[in-house]
């Protein structure tokens, strides 16, 4: 290397720690000084007015004794095993139609991507009065069917899934984009020398386009669970806080929000922010390492 290219070099490099730095300002502020300073305030008596006092351990002991905490987590984890499959399978069955679909596909696809440019307000407001037990459109056609309405808010048993079915709808457009996008990368090379071995289309989606999809997938999957575990806004505004079916449905996010914007307890809300940050990184490092059994790179 000449010491021309060499000072070229690192005058490109200065140039470019000038214009990140106010970005990388702003992530050590915002994201690492917070999450550090958040760390501290766990062990805290945090509030809303006075100064915070360390206390030690006592958060996380009232915590891990706490059957509220543990009914949100269960809530939590229910969302999770219902969504997420449902999600995944869903969008990735709209993204290959979609890529088979020889005319209307963008129609279709500017249809069926709407959920995902609409406000989760709209999405809330919209559901609760489908929701609604004695106007709403979904109990109107039930009773013309001469089928009794439903408290799809309100019954303990029926909220959550209630919640789930909004989550699903208001997810599934993102990710099947995403998913559409991989099916589009996959060489059509390996479809017509298939198609010349006598393989049926279903040998084909198993065989061919479910392997190559799989590095697809597997980040479909990561950023859905990570979205769904973080679940807040459909349950804060769906359900009254004051009914009897928050408890049945609400997350773990939402009882962070209870803790500490309602009960002013940010200490011990913190507390349980930090609880639900570990339970996402273990998973995710527990998918990253059984990626390697089922994701295939080309």
């Amino acid at each position: 290397m000449t010491r021309r290219s060499s000072y070229l070099s690192r005058q490109e490099g200065r140039a470019a720690l000038f214009f990140l730095f106010p970005l990388l300002l702003g992530l050590s502020i915002f994201y690492f000084y917070s999450f550090i300073r958040n760390i501290y305030y766990s062990f805290t008596d945090l509030g809303s007015f006075g100064t915070a006092h360390f206390i030690g351990l006592e958060n996380y002991a009232r915590l891990f004794k706490d059957p509220k905490f543990y009914l949100s987590l269960s809530n939590t984890i229910t969302y999770v095993l219902i969504c997420v499959p449902a999600i995944v399978i869903l969008a990735t069955v709209e993204a290959y139609l979609l890529s088979r679909l020889k005319s209307g596909s963008t129609v279709f696809r500017t249809v069926l991507f709407l959920p995902a440019i609409t406000m989760p307000a709209a999405i809330g407001i919209l559901w609760r009065w489908l929701f609604n037990y004695k106007f709403g459109l979904i109990n109107v056609l039930l009773n013309a069917l001469h089928i009794k309405s439903v408290a799809w808010l309100s019954e303990p048993n029926v909220v959550l899934y209630s919640i789930s079915l909004v989550l699903i709808w208001s997810m599934i457009a993102t990710q099947m984009v995403i998913l559409l996008s991989g099916l589009q990368n996959i060489p059509v090379m390996y479809y017509e020398a298939a198609l010349i071995d006598g393989a049926s289309s279903w040998q084909s989606f198993f065989r061919i386009t479910l392997p190559l999809l799989s590095p697809t997938l597997f980040f479909v999957i990561t950023i859905s669970i990570i979205n769904v575990f973080q679940i807040f806004d459909f349950i804060f505004l769906m359900i009254r806080s004051t009914a009897l079916a928050i408890q049945y449905s609400m997350s773990l996010v939402y009882y962070f929000y209870d803790r500490s914007f309602v009960a002013f307890e940010k200490g011990y809300g913190v507390a349980i922010s930090l609880v639900l940050f570990i339970i996402i990184l273990i998973v995710t490092i527990v998918q990253f390492v059984m990626q390697k059994r089922w994701v295939h790179y080309q």
